[in-house]
């Protein structure tokens, strides 16, 4: 059983940061790879990036392209964490941030997860 809780959302204007946390419980954390996907109201849940543990070829690190150069993903194991922060936030990133786990293989399709946590909510006014 793994659980995981995000946290770090919050209310910002356009062009602004925060940093997301995804804590988890287990012992074999640092076997798991952590995915973020998000979800806007009326919306279908998206993918945003996941660190691996391993690569079947593809990256360790992966982002989607709507994120890429202003989110990262990093992790410690010896915390337990896994973290996002954000820049140059916008409007459009405005919704439920869920941190999901699998084991080692990244992967950006929601179903292929096993553990996903409650979810923090982001919104970036204009």
């Amino acid at each position: 059983q793994v659980q995981l809780v995000e946290s770090g959302g919050g209310l910002v204007q356009a062009g602004g940061s925060l940093r997301l946390s995804c804590a988890a419980s287990g012992r074999t954390f640092s076997s798991y790879a952590v995915g973020w996907f998000r979800q806007a109201p009326g919306k279908e849940r998206e993918f945003v990036g996941f660190v691996a543990v391993i690569t079947r070829g593809g990256r360790l690190i992966d982002y989607a392209d709507s994120v890429k150069g202003r989110f990262t993903i990093s992790r410690d194991n010896a915390k337990n964490t896994v973290y996002l922060p954000m820049n140059s936030l916008k409007p459009e990133d405005t919704a439920v941030y869920y941190c999901a786990g699998r084991v080692s293989y990244g992967s950006s399709r929601a179903d292929e997860y096993d553990y996903w946590g409650q979810g923090t909510q982001v919104t970036v006014s204009s």
